[in-house]
C-alpha cells in the first residue's frame, strides 16, 4: 500500500476487493475471454483505483468504473505483448473489439454480472478439472481469498497450493474450457459438481483447524450466492445443511481443541440464528419434493438442532431419514451412521450387529468413526475388553490431534 493514500481510502479499496472482485473478474473474464488476463487486468485496475481516487475521489459506482479501467489496461497490455507478424489491420480490428466490449461491460446490469459469476463458478468446479484444483480455484477466483489465505487453511505450502491453482488454469486452457453456464440437459450434472466443491470447502473448514471459521463462512456464502443465481433444491438444501452444522461451531470443543460429542455439547451455545435459517431453508427443499442428499442430510441436521435437549432427540425419525439417504446416495458412511441411529432408537446390540457387519468387509476397514462407533456401543453393553481393542483401532487410524485426543482419553478411561 503507498504511503500517501489516506487509510480511509485503503480501506474503502480493500473492502471494494472483498465484495466486488469476484463480479469484477466474472464480467472480465467474459469480456476477455481468458482467465489470467482478466485476473491480471482487474489488480492493475485496482492499483490504479488507489492514486485517481485519492485525487478525484471515490466513483458513485465503483464497480463499472473497476470494470472500464481493467479492460483498458488489458489493451494496453495486449498492445505491448503484439506479435511482430500480427499485421497492424488484425490488431487494430482486435483492439477495436476490446475496446467496445469495454463499455459493454462498464454498463452491464447487474442481472448479466451475475451471470457471470455463475458462469466463473460452473468454469472452476468443470469435472475436466483435479477436484483440489476445482477446490483452489473457485477460493481464489470467485470468493477472492488469497493464495496464502487458501493455503493457511487447508494446511499445504503457499507455493503447492499456487501449483494447483496453475495447474487448474491450465486444463482450462489447454481443453478450451468454455466459460459459460450448462445446457438444461447437462445442468443437472454439472451442478452436483458445484455442489461438491462448496460442501468440500465446508467441512475443512469444519474439521478444526485454525483457519476453519473462515473457510466455512466462505463455503456458506458461496451457497448464498448459488441460491441467489440458481434456488434449485438441492442448493437450498446444502445451505441449510452448512447452516445447521455450522450452528453447533461455539460447542464442538474445548477451549483447548478437544472434541465434544454432539450428545454431550452445550446447546445453548449453538447460534439460533443459523439454526432458525437452516431449518426454513430446509422444510424449502423438502417441500418442492426434488430434494436429494443434501436436503436429507440437512433434515438430519434440523432434527439434532430441533431436540431441546440430547436425550430427547427423535432418534427414529434420523433413522429412518437415513433409510431415505441409502436409497438415493448408498455408501458405507452412511450405513454406518444409520446403525448408529438405530442403535439409539432400538438399544445398543441391535446397533452393534449393524456395525458388525460393516466392518467384515473391507470399505470401512481403515475408517476410525466405524472403529470408534463400535467401541462406544461396546463400552454401553460393559464389553469392556472389546471396547478397549476398537478404541485402540480407532486411534492408530486417527487423522486428527484433537481426535487422538478424544479418543486416547475414552481409552484411559477405560482402563
Amino acid at each position: 500500500m503507498p504511503a500517501d493514500v489516506p487509510q480511509q481510502l485503503s480501506e474503502t479499496i480493500e473492502s471494494l476487493y472483498r465484495t466486488e472482485s469476484g463480479r469484477v473478474l466474472a464480467t472480465l473474464v467474459r469480456l476477455l475471454g481468458d482467465l489470467d488476463v482478466a485476473e491480471e487486468a482487474m489488480h492493475e485496475a485496482f492499483a490504479a483505483a488507489m492514486e485517481s481516487w485519492a485525487k478525484n475521489g471515490v466513483p458513485e459506482n465503483p464497480r463499472p468504473w473497476l470494470i472500464s479501467t481493467a479492460r483498458f489496461k488489458a489493451i494496453d497490455g495486449m498492445r505491448r505483448r503484439a506479435r511482430f507478424d500480427e499485421s497492424e489491420a488484425e490488431l487494430t480490428h482486435h483492439l477495436q473489439q476490446l475496446a467496445a466490449a469495454s463499455i459493454e461491460g462498464a454498463n452491464a446490469s447487474n442481472d448479466e454480472i451475475e451471470d457471470d459469476r455463475l458462469r466463473l463458478i460452473f468454469t472452476c468446479c468443470h469435472p475436466a478439472l483435479p477436484t483440489e484444483g476445482q477446490v483452489a480455484l473457485t477460493l481464489r477466483e470467485v470468493c477472492g481469498l488469497t493464495t496464502e489465505e487458501i493455503a493457511r487453511a487447508f494446511l499445504v505450502s503457499a507455493s503447492t497450493l499456487a501449483q494447483r491453482i496453475v495447474r487448474a488454469k491450465t486444463v482450462i486452457r489447454d481443453k478450451a474450457i468454455p466459460y459459460q453456464v450448462p445446457s438444461s440437459e447437462e445442468l443437472s450434472g454439472r451442478l452436483e459438481a458445484v455442489l461438491l466443491v462448496v460442501y468440500l470447502i465446508f467441512n475443512e473448514g469444519y474439521s478444526g483447524n485454525a483457519a476453519g471459521a473462515e473457510l466455512s463462512n466462505e463455503a456458506i456464502r458461496l451457497g448464498r450466492l448459488l441460491k441467489a443465481l440458481l434456488p434449485e433444491p438441492e442448493v437450498i438444501g446444502l445451505l441449510g445443511l452448512m447452516l445447521l452444522q455450522e450452528s453447533r461451531r461455539a460447542a464442538r470443543a474445548t477451549p483447548d481443541g478437544d472434541v465434544i460429542l454432539l450428545e454431550q455439547q452445550d446447546r445453548s451455545l449453538w447460534n439460533k440464528g443459523q439454526i432458525v435459517e437452516g431449518i426454513s431453508l430446509t422444510e424449502n427443499a423438502l417441500r418442492s419434493g426434488r430434494f436429494g442428499a443434501y436436503g436429507l442430510q440437512a433434515a438430519i441436521a434440523a432434527a439434532h438442532a430441533e431436540s431441546p435437549a440430547a436425550e430427547r432427540t427423535d432418534w427414529r425419525r434420523i433413522a429412518n431419514l437415513y433409510d431415505q439417504l441409502l436409497r438415493i446416495q448408498p455408501s458405507p458412511v452412511v450405513e454406518l451412521n444409520r446403525a448408529v441411529a438405530i442403535a439409539m432408537a432400538e438399544g445398543p446390540e441391535r446397533g452393534l450387529a449393524l456395525i458388525d457387519g460393516l466392518l467384515s468387509g473391507e470399505r470401512l476397514a481403515n475408517y476410525y468413526l466405524a472403529h470408534a462407533a463400535r467401541a462406544d456401543l461396546c463400552r454401553r453393553l460393559g464389553r469392556t475388553e472389546e471396547a478397549q481393542r476398537s478404541y485402540e483401532k480407532a486411534l492408530a487410524l486417527a487423522p486428527r490431534e484433537p481426535e487422538r485426543r478424544f479418543l486416547a482419553k475414552r481409552l484411559e478411561e477405560l482402563k
